[in-house]
């Protein structure tokens, strides 16, 4: 990916002009870089990976796996969570998954996550308290763990790293996700990015002895 010019800008003062004029400028390197990738892209999209990640503007997958437009199909929501009823979330990785075929998947939190730094505390924040029920779910499942941690960062960074993989194992307790793992060899991926480091951290899995009981219509489960 071509370099970007090195001063950071000032968005808080930007016009929409300035955004478009940034756009041109960005398409003009990208051409001169890579004359055929908008060609390429424009007719049509195969990503090998679907990243599945935080909306916070510090985790940008594409720069941070130094790749192209169409390399990565994404979706981000607050805290990076799987909740079971969003249909939105469920219908994406479906269709990367199924129609895509992506190789793939990256399930990314971050550290210094402001979803799971307002989970630890017990404020009422609003209409977003429901959405981070979610990682509430998690500190109580791990309260023990996480108060046993007497570091304010430190425990918030335990809980980041305990949200992603409570959120891969319910990725991986969805039917599409589980047989495409068994037919083709699909790869799911726990990791944290260090956003004050710029380096991506792969996390063990959880050991997930109850899968079949969430596996509607999935076969032969005697090799997970």
């Amino acid at each position: 990916m071509p370099d970007r010019p090195a001063a950071l800008f000032d968005s808080s003062k930007a016009s929409v002009e300035d955004l478009l004029a940034r756009n041109a400028a960005w398409a003009e390197r990208m051409q001169k870089a890579s004359p055929e990738l908008f060609k390429v892209i424009g007719s049509g999209q195969s990503p090998k990976i679907l990243w599945i990640g935080c909306s916070d503007s510090r985790v940008p997958e594409t720069a941070l796996l130094d790749l192209n437009p169409g390399e990565v199909f994404v979706v981000r929501n607050i805290a990076n969570v799987v909740p079971n009823m969003d249909i939105s979330l469920l219908a994406a990785v479906q269709f990367a998954v199924e129609v895509l075929k992506v190789e793939h998947v990256i399930l990314c939190g971050h550290y210094n996550c402001g979803g799971c730094i307002a989970a630890l505390g017990d404020k009422r924040l609003g209409l977003i308290d429901n959405w981070l029920r979610e990682v509430r779910d998690v500190r109580a499942a791990n309260r023990d763990e996480l108060d046993a941690i007497k570091d304010d960062k430190e425990r918030a960074a335990r809980l980041v790293e305990l949200n992603v993989k409570t959120q891969v194992r319910k990725l991986e307790r969805v039917s599409y996700i589980y047989e495409a793992v068994k037919e083709r060899d699909l790869k799911v991926h726990p990791m944290v990015f260090d956003v004050a480091t710029g380096k991506l951290k792969l996390l063990e899995k959880f050991k997930d002895s109850q899968k079949e009981c969430y596996l509607q219509g999935a076969y032969d489960l005697s090799a997970h």
